[in-house]
């Protein structure tokens, strides 16, 4: 294997570790916090609301917009490790 396809192939695994890492954190705030643990979060309000409900509504979009900006930043200093940066 060339050295450059090592590079690339170290590039993409890391690449994969991210992606798998953060939706996990989607998967968990939205299955997790909007239907599995909502019971027990209900009981906890948030603006005059429970938070199992607000984690079902808007919670969960509000964490997967946060997510984007996560990956981005991610991705930039990964791209500068590996110099695929512009």
């Amino acid at each position: 294997m060339s050295d450059k396809q090592q590079h690339a192939t170290a590039y993409w695994k890391e690449n994969l570790k991210y992606l798998i890492i953060l939706l996990s954190v989607w998967f968990i705030v939205s299955y997790g916090c909007g239907i599995l643990f909502k019971d027990a979060l209900n009981e906890i309000r948030l603006g005059g609301f429970k938070l199992g409900f607000w984690f079902a509504q808007q919670g969960s979009i509000y964490v997967f917009v946060i997510l984007i900006f996560v990956y981005v930043r991610l991705m930039n200093k990964l791209d500068k490790k590996y110099g695929f940066d512009e």
